[in-house]
């Protein structure tokens, strides 16, 4: 990502014009609703994010997040915030970092749309894989954060944290794929592609043996966490809309991936000199994370890369879909549209050294 993307999405500025709501409206809900809220309130919308409008909550005493569920029409769903506060309230029990949830409205009469309202985390959010605002001594120890708090999330037992039921269990590939491969072909207005018509036919037939459920984020990069103002610690990990019951390792090779995608598109390290950069490589990457988990090696790897490409390729492929009909909620929305051939390319160049 381009230092003029990282500024672009950093903080929080108007509201867009299209994204207003009733603060009134609002403001009596969270009366209501929040233990210790007092007004006045004033409202502004943050920059960076794609899929679910989200709103920084200022008050003279405090200061919260608004995530809420997108306008118009929608591929079903699709941008449901209401797993998203079910999940980080399940985790937030047993101590992972996520932010506290305050509250969780599926009025739509309210405010136009459900919506949940949770803690600011105070902190830093990382635009740019490479860390370039972290001294070079300390950068392996914020790569071994990211890696140990992965670990960690899938080392728990849904069932234990109340979400047993919050997905289901098994098949996570051939589920996954059938899901991206039935929302790709049903956004005709985003029209095809030679490469994804490819990989959603390959993809089914080349699943490898062997089966795992965990928890699963779904989007686990560096500009989805908070990191502690001045230590090389994750204090919160954000944007669960994409969170499930899943394989595992198709959500640390999602992560993983950052090694191999290009960094004008989302945080990638892709043509980075890792060396001079003290970055960790991938190798060592992986192998952290199998010595957190008890794995001896992640066989199939390329598979999972694949696997993620092609994903990540549909979710922007939606992106394209939302452009076009006009319900896209972030200004940098037209940038992911046009990657999207892109992310197709290096997904279908994935399978193939699969091959």
């Amino acid at each position: 990502m381009t230092v003029l993307q990282q500024q672009a999405n950093a903080g929080a500025g108007a509201v867009r014009p299209d994204m207003g709501f009733d603060e009134q409206a609002l403001s009596r809900w969270m009366r209501a609703n929040v233990d210790g809220f007092s007004g006045p309130m004033t409202v502004s919308q943050f920059r960076g994010g794609q899929s679910i409008p989200t709103y920084q909550l200022t008050t003279p005493t405090a200061s919260y997040v608004l995530r809420r569920k997108p306008s118009g029409l929608l591929l079903k769903g699709a941008h449901s915030v209401e797993r998203e506060a079910q999940v980080q309230q399940a985790l937030g029990q047993v101590g992972f970092s996520v932010p506290k949830i305050f509250g969780l409205c599926t009025d739509a009469s309210v405010i136009g749309t459900p919506f949940y309202v949770m803690e600011r985390v105070e902190g830093r959010i990382f635009w740019d894989a490479r860390f370039s605002q972290v001294g070079v001594e300390e950068r392996p120890r914020y790569f071994d954060a990211m890696n140990a708090t992965l670990a960690s999330l899938h080392r728990i037992e849904p069932a234990d944290v109340g979400l047993g039921d919050y997905g289901k269990s098994g098949n996570y590939f051939a589920r996954q794929i059938n899901r991206w491969s039935r929302q790709y072909l049903e956004d005709e207005a985003a029209g095809r592609d030679a490469n994804m018509d490819l990989l959603l036919r390959w993809l089914p037939e080349h699943i490898p043996l062997g089966d795992e459920t965990r928890i699963v984020h779904g989007d686990f990069r560096c500009d989805n966490m908070i990191f502690h103002p001045v230590e090389p610690r994750v204090v919160a990990v954000l944007d669960w809309e994409l969170s499930t019951l899943g394989h595992p390792l198709a959500d640390f090779a999602n992560h993983a991936m950052m090694y191999q995608m290009p960094p004008d598109i989302v945080a990638g390290l892709a043509g980075a000199d890792l060396a001079s950069l003290n970055i960790p490589t991938q190798e060592a990457y992986v192998e952290a994370y199998c010595e957190r988990t008890g794995r001896d090696s992640i066989a199939s790897w390329e598979f999972y890369i694949a696997f993620n490409l092609f994903r990540l390729a549909a979710i922007f492929h939606g992106i394209k879909g939302r452009v076009i009909r006009g319900t896209a909620a972030s200004v940098h929305a037209q940038e992911r549209a046009r990657s999207f051939p892109v992310l197709a390319e290096l997904a279908r160049k994935a399978m193939e050294r699969c091959r």
